[in-house]
């Protein structure tokens, strides 16, 4: 599934249909800010979110390419999700997207998806 289908043909309103979905930006907000991130560790920093629709959430990026799992089948199993290129092709828009939220609340809001005592994942390596 590489992007959704427009009605129109149009190419941007086929990325907004994909990335307006619930909890889709805030996801990859997420995975921005914090890199690699297994999926226990996603779930505490997307407060409100079933496991269920972030599991639907983070199959549809990656059939997308957006972003990408990695499962290190160990006991118990570790699967981290990152950022693919498609993914860190958009970190410029998150970025300004977080200027623009911050700037609107005028800067007295605290940082969303802060950095906290949960484990940095490395990033895994990617074939080419």
């Amino acid at each position: 599934m590489p992007l959704p289908k427009s009605p129109m043909g149009c190419p941007m309103d086929s990325v907004l249909r994909l990335l307006m979905g619930p909890w889709t930006t805030y996801i990859l907000w997420v995975l921005r800010s914090n890199g690699p991130t297994r999926f226990g560790d996603l779930k505490r920093r997307v407060a409100g979110i079933s496991a269920k629709v972030l599991t639907a959430r983070l199959r549809m990026l990656e059939q997308s390419e957006i972003i990408q799992r990695h499962y290190a089948p160990t006991i118990p199993p570790q699967v981290t999700y990152a950022l693919a290129k498609r993914g860190h092709e958009l970190a410029e828009v998150l970025d300004r997207l977080n200027a623009l939220a911050r700037s609107w609340h005028g800067d007295v809001v605290p940082t969303c998806a802060p950095e906290t005592a949960v484990e940095k994942v490395p990033e895994p390596a990617v074939a080419d």
